[in-house]
């Protein structure tokens, strides 16, 4: 059997089953979308406009609050970050790229009764300052650590 016909005929069975199963109702066009993320959050430019956005009037500085990642990445395009925090009840932690176009990078959520940490990789133009910034029993506190990047992950 040709492998071309064989392509075809396996794509448009999919399709037409995920046809089915939409009009059947077992689930919406849409119901994979990101529920709850603060738009408002992400468009900010500097810290004070994050906090300010995520519900919050100031933050305090945490020596609670670890990051760990490369002190120098060699491609700006994949920096990896281990962010954890000792405050009792963290609810959320989010990770700022100071010199970004936009200055949150990731946020994220913390179920209570878990382990307050996380694990990612984050695009970074140039050398900056990069703040983990932490919600525990509804106040904000962060901590900073510079990241000398030597081949910016925009293409320079």
């Amino acid at each position: 059997m040709n492998n071309d016909r064989r392509k075809v005929l396996k794509s448009t069975g999919g399709m037409a089953v995920l046809g089915l199963a939409a009009s059947a109702g077992l689930f919406k066009p849409g119901s994979a979308w990101a529920q709850g993320w603060n738009k408002d959050a992400f468009a900010t430019k500097n810290m004070a406009d994050t906090v300010k956005a995520m519900g919050g009037s100031g933050a305090a500085q945490s020596a609670d609050i670890v990051i760990a990642s490369p002190d120098i990445a060699e491609n700006g395009a994949v920096v990896p970050f281990t962010i954890s925090s000792r405050l009792p009840k963290t609810e959320s932690i989010a990770l700022l790229v100071e010199k970004n176009p936009n200055v949150l990078a990731a946020s994220f959520n913390i179920p209570a009764g878990t382990e307050a940490g996380v694990t990612t990789r984050v695009k970074m133009g140039q050398t900056s300052n990069v703040s983990a910034l932490v919600k525990a029993d509804g106040k904000f506190y962060y901590t900073t650590k510079e990241v000398k990047v030597t081949m910016g992950g925009c293409g320079g």
